[in-house]
Order: structure tokens, then C-alpha cells, then sequence
């Protein structure tokens, strides 16, 4: 083997080697102690795909005794697809806030805002808690942002089916992506200002929410499918 041919395979091995150090891992979280949303387990599994072809790791669990420091650093982003009800003790909610501290990402959806309701940390990290919400219907989107990563692909006006949730407890100072138009829809009970998707900066890491995701369907269409990579590539700082 000549002396060429070696530092070729070295510098190939080397390279390989660091790309996959360097590789993305995200936690999907999925755990309900309330209401359980039948696309989790879809959600899942789309939600993998969609890691693997962006050159993610993607790892999913139901167990929240996984929140720990050193299980954690393994992450560069938890993904709280549909969680529900009051799911950590006290040891693991302060493991969530260092990891989030340590300049990490979180991405919530859907149900993830009608999680740990006694949790004002939390409440904060996802931006507002789910409040209500009408039958699943066909609804107008105005996309207000279109330079987020999670936006840019969509258009002006977006005209989506989905189980449309109404908050409360919104956390000024959020940087709204979308919002519902109430007259495209029954049932709606915020008014004129009616966000349903928004991203920013939290306690040293980064925050990203969408409210949608309900339906099975939701996760086979390519636009929500971008719109959930692209948040996902925002709080792991991605450009």
C-alpha cells in the first residue's frame, strides 16, 4: 500500500469519524399522564424519518427518569411531541432546567403546552398553556414571519386541518411565526390575536412551539413536516 493511498484512507477515516461526533441527537418525548393524542405513536415514527434524513440521531421515550444530568447531555434538543398532565418528580424537573441552562433546545408540540400546568418554569419554556379547544376543522393561518426556519417554506395564507387550540397564560415578549384567522373557523375564543406557533430565546437555551399536530394526517403533509425541522433546527442553532 503506498504511502499516498494510506494518508487518503487516514484522512477519510478521520473525516467520517468527526461527522459522526459531530451529528445531531435529539430525545422525543412522548409521556401523557392526561388525555393521549392517538398520532403520538405516528408522530413518532415520522418524527424519526424526518431526523434521519436531516442527519439526526433520534432517540424516543416514555420514561421521565431519563431527565437526568448525565442521560441528558447526551441531547442537543428534547422534542415534547403530545405530552399531557403532570409527568417529572422534582429531581428531574431541575435536571430539564440545567439542561436547558446549558444552552440546549426544546421543541414542543401540539399537547406539549397542556403539560405541568403547576410548573411555572414550564409554562415559561413552552410560552402558554392550552386552554380549550373546537372540533377539528379546517382553519386560515396567517404566517406573519416568513424568515424563521420553521416558516419560510409556507405561504402567506395557509389553509390547514387541525384541532385548533386556544391558550392562555401567554408569555409576553414571544416572536409569533403564525396565527389563526377566527372568521376561517368555528369556535375560537381568542379574537383578532390568536397565536398558534412562535419561537424564542429561554433561560440560556432556546424554545420552539407549534400547535399543531393532532391529527395522524398532520404529520404526513410536507409543510408541517418542514415547519417541525425547521423549528428544530432553530433552538439547535442551525442556519
Amino acid at each position: 500500500m503506498s504511502n499516498l493511498f494510506k494518508k487518503i484512507v487516514f484522512l477519510f477515516t478521520t473525516f467520517c469519524a468527526t461527522q459522526v461526533s459531530a451529528q445531531e441527537r435529539i430525545l422525543i418525548f412522548s409521556k401523557t399522564t392526561g388525555f393521549r393524542h392517538e398520532s403520538i405513536e405516528h408522530g413518532v415514527a415520522v418524527l424519526k424519518q424526518l431526523a434521519l434524513r436531516n442527519n439526526m440521531k433520534a432517540d424516543h421515550s416514555e420514561d421521565s427518569r431519563l431527565f437526568t444530568d448525565s442521560t441528558l447531555a447526551k441531547y442537543d434538543a428534547l422534542v415534547f411531541l403530545s405530552t399531557t398532565g403532570d409527568i417529572f418528580n422534582e429531581s428531574e424537573k431541575a435536571a430539564f432546567v440545567r439542561f436547558m441552562q446549558s444552552g440546549k433546545g426544546f421543541v414542543g408540540i401540539h399537547a406539549a403546552s397542556d403539560t405541568e400546568y403547576s410548573w411555572p418554569w414550564y409554562g415559561q419554556l413552552v410560552g402558554g398553556y392550552f386552554a380549550s379547544h373546537p372540533a377539528v376543522q379546517k382553519a386560515n393561518i396567517n404566517v406573519v414571519d416568513h424568515d424563521h426556519l420553521a416558516t419560510k417554506h409556507l405561504p402567506k395564507v395557509w389553509f390547514h386541518r387541525d384541532e385548533w387550540y386556544d391558550f392562555k397564560s401567554m408569555k409576553k415578549g414571544l416572536h409569533i411565526l403564525m396565527e389563526l384567522d377566527e372568521t376561517s373557523y368555528k369556535g375560537g375564543k381568542m379574537g383578532k390575536f390568536h397565536p398558534i406557533a412562535w419561537y424564542q430565546e429561554f433561560d440560556g437555551g432556546r424554545s420552539f412551539y407549534t400547535g399543531l399536530g393532532h391529527t395522524v394526517d398532520a404529520f404526513d403533509t410536507e409543510k408541517f413536516q418542514q415547519h417541525i425541522i425547521g423549528g428544530l433546527h432553530y433552538v439547535m442553532k442551525k442556519k
